[in-house]
């Protein structure tokens, strides 16, 4: 598959800056304020397995990893708290495989913070484990109003027309989205792209644009364009 063998690259790696990930629960607040969008509570992380029992066994000690709750006690990522929000769900994960013969390991449920923090786990054992270039991407899922039950601090669907201040008590309109939008970091870069499928692999740029202006001033937006891939049929959903 070219399409993604050029995104895992085929000379040496450069070790992206896995922390950028960390940025993504500010870039969520602007998200909501400007777009009227909220996560879904729902992560993955793409990869190709390789062949062997050594990859097999570390892929099953990350998941059971994953669903290990966090020690009481253990310092929230910094950024906005909602002190109405409900008591964080527990994590639930899973593996699926696409038809491209990449495999997804599924993070759903909790507030995004837990989201990033796992998924940033998942890219750290599998890079400390010696294979970082069978990394393809990771994937956060947003949509207008959000899980209604998300708790993630946003405004609800019937509250968007009147967005939480911002820095310094202003306030800026927000443009509602009609439509979910995925985040995509690629591994290989440390970057982020918007992506917006719009029907049967067919995706809508525009909105994708908008999206990136937004989200300049928070996260690393990936500079170049044709590394903006498709990802058609995620189980990100």
């Amino acid at each position: 598959m070219g399409l993604f063998d050029t995104l895992l690259g085929r000379s040496k790696p450069v070790r992206a800056n896995l922390d950028n990930l960390f940025a993504l629960p500010g870039a969520a607040v602007t998200l909501q304020v400007s777009a009227g969008l909220e996560p879904t509570r729902k992560a993955g992380v793409c990869f190709k397995p390789p062949a062997g029992q050594p990859f097999a066994a570390m892929q099953a000690q990350i998941e059971q990893l994953l669903e290990t709750p966090d020690p009481p006690g253990t310092a929230p990522l910094p950024g906005p708290v909602d002190a109405g929000s409900p008591a964080i769900a527990r994590l639930t994960v899973r593996h699926v495989g696409d038809r491209f013969g990449y495999r997804w390991i599924l993070v759903e449920g909790g507030e995004l913070d837990d989201l990033v923090t796992r998924v940033h786990m998942v890219h750290s054992s599998i890079e400390e484990g010696g294979w970082s270039t069978q990394l393809l991407c990771s994937v956060f899922g947003f949509a207008p109003g959000g899980d209604p039950d998300a708790g993630s601090g946003a405004a609800s669907a019937g509250e968007r027309g009147t967005p939480p201040p911002l820095p310094g008590g202003a306030r800026e309109p927000a443009e509602a989205v009609d439509r979910p939008v995925y985040l995509v970091y690629l591994a290989k870069r440390g970057t982020f792209y918007p992506f917006v499928p719009s029907g049967k692999e067919q995706r809508d740029t525009e909105l994708e644009l908008r999206l990136r202006s937004i989200l300049g001033n928070d996260l690393p937006v990936e500079s170049d364009l044709s590394n903006w891939f498709p990802i058609w049929d995620l189980p990100v959903t």
